[in-house]
């Protein structure tokens, strides 16, 4: 088992990590069809086991809701929980897939600008660099529903497209672009990687979670 990865000061409050689901993941069901190079239509459900263990092991689960209000903007809302966590994501996706932030039950996490996740579809290929700088601010929810400004910083990141290959995972054999994705702040610098399939989605996870099932084809 790999050991935890290191996550600047900002990021362990804002943690820029799918989440998971504790159930057993359903049998994929093909009902969608049109789903997009960068997949959002609500509905879409993702599962995953962190990259070592069984399939059979508690999954983590990532789900479209669809539209939604962030922070004054509009945007789609991403679920993802499980063991014992829950957060939803919201993200802008036209012209490449861009992060307005996210919110557990206890916090909320607001990017300005949002993160370029994922370029234009037209400009992803083997080479490309992208990345930027935005501020950070993080708040706490209180019972009352007012957000308390906890804390807030500059967080830049680059991303850069290393190779497309072929890889098997338990959801299939899929042709994923890798790409290296560096976040760094005031403390440092933190390096994860992704596996990205055109039609599918997050392969591989940038916190080592591989794919084991969706609902769609």
């Amino acid at each position: 088992m790999s050991r935890p990865m290191r996550i600047p000061t900002l990021l362990a409050l804002a943690a820029l990590l799918f989440a998971c689901a504790p159930q057993v993941a359903p049998r994929a069901r093909p009902e969608f069809k049109e789903v997009g190079f960068y997949p959002a239509l609500p509905g879409l459900e993702w599962i995953y086991v962190p990259e070592g263990e069984a399939v059979t092991s508690p999954p983590y689960r990532v789900r479209v809701e669809g539209p939604a209000s962030f922070s004054g903007q509009e945007a789609l809302r991403f679920y993802a929980g499980g063991r014992g966590e829950e957060r939803r994501y919201y993200r802008r996706v036209d012209r490449g897939v861009r992060l307005l932030g996210f919110e557990d039950p206890s916090a909320r996490v607001v990017f300005t600008p949002p993160i370029l996740e994922y370029p234009p579809e037209e400009v992803l290929e083997v080479g490309y660099r992208y990345g930027g700088e935005t501020q950070v601010k993080v708040e706490l929810l209180l019972p009352s529903g007012t957000p308390e400004p906890l804390r807030q910083g500059r967080l830049s990141y680059t991303m850069e497209v290393l190779e497309r290959r072929e890889v098997r995972v338990p959801a299939g054999v899929f042709q994923v672009y890798r790409i290296r994705q560096v976040y760094k702040d005031e403390r440092g610098e933190t390096p994860y990687e992704v596996w990205f399939a055109p039609y599918v989605g997050e392969v591989r996870t940038r916190e080592g979670r591989i794919l084991v099932e969706t609902n769609f084809r």
